[in-house]
């Protein structure tokens, strides 16, 4: 058993991982907005990152609010984890979630060129496999609902079966999928473009230290528990840190290796269904 002068320094050092995950998470949303300003353009950006990002954002927001202030979600999950009765999502969490709901929307709008009037091609559209993919993940959640509700013991409000709980982990699940998904376009179209202008390195570097010190909180959280099953009680929080790391870790060789020596291109850019389009005329493409 822990004693409680090393649970307090415990505790107290997962609270400040914590908001240094969210400092770096939540810095990370700022860099490809500023760079899209300063070049007046959002050319080199997949359109389908911003877009899916909102419905990530939206149900990690949901996940996280549920499990924080619902006494009914709390005692289902404290009923499936006896060893460790306590959700491992903490405010830090939700204040992430909600600024990423906010950032992603002001992300999305800068292909508004009626707003921003940046300089925005036609064809620079969101993907039907992301659309197909947005509308398969709310399809998803509304089935779960509806065999709680039907098959569900007491409505849902027993947790020895389907439970209310399975459809917050379901609307969790939405975010992990998302964050596996709004990666690869980007990634494929610097592999397009041989180039990673465009798309600013810098979101990279804050969102992979995000992702480490993330997971880092979800490990002592555990421990405080004694419990490590506090990890899988919490896969949500463990996937984003992972998927992150791993794509960022791609992004980082295309910057700094595969792509390092790429020339700017003057004449066409490639976009995510590899159609050629002008470059921006008038403003010189900045670097990542």
């Amino acid at each position: 058993m822990v004693d409680p002068s090393t649970y307090r320094l415990a505790n107290d050092v997962s609270r400040l991982l914590g908001w240094i995950y969210v400092a770096c998470w939540s810095a990370s949303f700022y860099p490809q907005p500023i760079h899209n300003y300063c070049r007046g353009s959002t050319y080199g950006l997949a359109i389908d990152f911003p877009i899916i990002n909102i419905l990530g954002f939206v149900t990690l927001t949901i996940s996280n609010a549920v499990f924080l202030y619902s006494p009914l979600i709390r005692e289902q999950y404290a009923y499936r984890n006896p060893l460790s009765p306590y959700p491992t999502v903490r405010f830090n969490d939700l204040a992430f979630a909600a600024h990423g709901v906010f950032m992603t929307c002001l992300a999305y709008t800068q292909f508004w060129s009626i707003v921003w009037g940046f300089k925005v091609d036609k064809r620079q559209r969101v993907s039907m496999p992301v659309l197909g993919i947005a509308f398969g993940s709310l399809v998803g959640i509304g089935v779960v609902c509806m065999i709680i509700a039907l098959r569900g013991n007491d409505g849902g409000n027993d947790s020895s079966g389907w439970a209310w709980i399975d459809a917050i982990y379901a609307i969790g699940y939405v975010k992990l999928i998302v964050t596996f998904v709004k990666y690869i376009p980007q990634a494929w179209v610097n592999y397009k473009r041989k180039s990673t202008d465009g798309w600013t390195i810098l979101q990279i570097l804050l969102d992979v230290s995000g992702g480490v010190f993330s997971i880092m909180q979800l490990l002592v959280d555990s421990s405080l528990q004694d419990d490590w099953s506090g990890i899988t009680g919490n896969p949500v929080k463990l996937g984003l840190g992972n998927v992150s790391i791993f794509f960022d870790v791609i992004f980082i060789v295309q910057h700094f290796w595969l792509y390092r020596g790429a020339r700017k291109r003057k004449t066409a850019e490639v976009l995510p269904d590899g159609e050629q389009t002008p470059l921006l005329v008038g403003r010189e493409v900045q670097s990542a």
